[in-house]
């Protein structure tokens, strides 16, 4: 999240760096008295930073909207027609791409079906010819993108831009997914697991604001986590870490896509769920979901079928939610989060996957990392890790505007901007 200094940077330049930072993730702006107190600086130093920045077109000055009464104070934004990214975010049956401006409003959005077993070649093809007719409705070009941010639902190592062996995304180990992106768009791009990048979506934008440490547990075909701590991302050595849906409940259990049995992810999984709802139906017990194709049954469906009221659709989920608790316990008691975010789509359950996942933590977590972390739900919905992924675009590009100066490109911006919030 955060700008941190390299070897061949000055202070000076840092100091803008993090400036842009802070005013970014302000939830409603900030002065130049508050900028000026938070990076130990003196009002004359911020003031030389904030007219650079200014004068590059990067942030701008606005009246204050949280003042209900009285003359608003100037406060200190981003400017959001300082340029343009994209957004990519690929799931193991869907795939979500958007346009946004630098304030991280979203322009134009869509979703549609996806199958990641068809390999990078052809979902690659099929990624970029959405994001061009996304780009054409709106009447832009791709190249005047300054950057995109792609997850995808596999352990990446970031240095490289490819995953490596992903348990569900059959034939894309250490394929080139961010240079051959790269070289098709002509723009910067960014590579992380979705689960990461919906931790960062709701520490910017969701229920994870404000908080330094925390973890988002993605609940979809598979299972997967994003961990922030101290406000940065944290992927490990080789960028595989938040795996939580292949720590082993039962040795003995059943065989997961990784290749080893009784993972948490071959019980709680979607895969898993959809799989006993089936297993559930064909046996003749009554259930909403009996009005559905056995073959076409989703988890999704199971988590819809439980929230209006289906006792055996119910049981499937809370079940699923132990399972779930019992490793968020070991997390818990592992890094001590202040806040746990529970997402994906199996998390439309709503309480009835919350409540039975914190029971599991509160029985099986040291009562003083317990006492101390929250769980609840995503509050930016199925655009968790879209957002993250805008947040990394967005991270990109406006570093690079503040390091040169160009005018904003008056074609990016012709159209009247869509005033789309960047939740749900």
């Amino acid at each position: 999240m955060f700008y941190w200094i390299s070897p061949n940077q000055n202070i000076k330049n840092f100091n803008k760096h993090s400036a842009v930072d802070l005013i970014r993730f302000a939830t409603t702006g900030i002065s130049r008295t508050d900028l000026a107190d938070q990076m130990g600086l003196t009002r004359a130093a911020v003031t030389l930073i904030v007219n650079d920045l200014i004068d590059n077109g990067v942030i701008l000055e606005a009246e204050s909207r949280a003042i209900p009464n009285g003359r608003p104070p100037v406060v200190l934004e981003i400017n959001p027609k300082r340029g343009m990214v994209a957004a990519v975010d690929m799931g193991a049956t869907h795939v979500n791409i958007a346009l946004a401006d630098f304030s991280a409003k979203i322009i134009e959005e869509t979703s549609l079906p996806f199958d990641i077993n068809q390999g990078p070649q052809v979902c690659l093809a099929e990624v970029s010819r959405i994001l061009r007719e996304l780009v054409d409705r709106y009447g832009i070009n791709i190249s005047q993108l300054m950057a995109v941010g792609v997850g995808v639902p596999g352990p990446v190592v970031k240095d490289a831009g490819m995953v490596m062996s992903p348990p569900i995304m059959p034939g894309w180990d250490r394929f080139p997914i961010r240079d051959t992106l790269q070289k098709e768009w002509g723009c910067s791009v960014s590579l992380n697991n979705d689960a990461e990048l919906g931790a960062l979506g709701e520490w910017a934008y969701g229920a994870g604001r404000g908080e330094k440490n925390l973890a988002y547990i993605k609940v979809g075909s598979g299972i997967g986590a994003g961990l922030i701590i101290n406000q940065q991302i944290y992927g490990g050595t080789t960028g595989s870490a938040g795996e939580i849906g292949h720590i082993t409940i039962d040795e003995n259990g059943p065989l997961c896509t990784c290749g080893s049995h009784g993972c948490m992810e071959a019980f709680a999984g979607g895969n898993a769920i959809a799989a006993q709802a089936k297993k559930m139906v064909e046996s003749g017990k009554r259930t909403l979901l009996s009005n559905i194709p056995v073959e076409s049954l989703t988890a999704q469906e199971v988590a819809e079928s439980a929230r209006r009221g289906d006792l055996p659709s119910q049981e499937i989920i809370m079940r699923a939610g132990t399972f779930i608790g019992i490793a968020i316990a070991g997390l818990v008691n592992l890094f001590n989060p202040s806040a746990v975010i529970i997402g994906g789509g199996v998390a439309q359950a709503g309480d009835l996957l919350t409540t039975s996942i914190r029971q599991a933590v509160r029985e099986r977590s040291l009562r003083a990392s317990e006492q101390g972390v929250h769980i609840t739900t995503a509050m930016l919905g199925r655009r968790s890790s879209l957002m993250g992924a805008i947040v990394q675009a967005i991270n990109i590009a406006i570093h690079d505007a503040t390091e040169r100066k160009s005018p904003v490109s008056k074609d990016v911006f012709s159209a009247e901007l869509k005033q789309t919030a960047p939740t749900e």
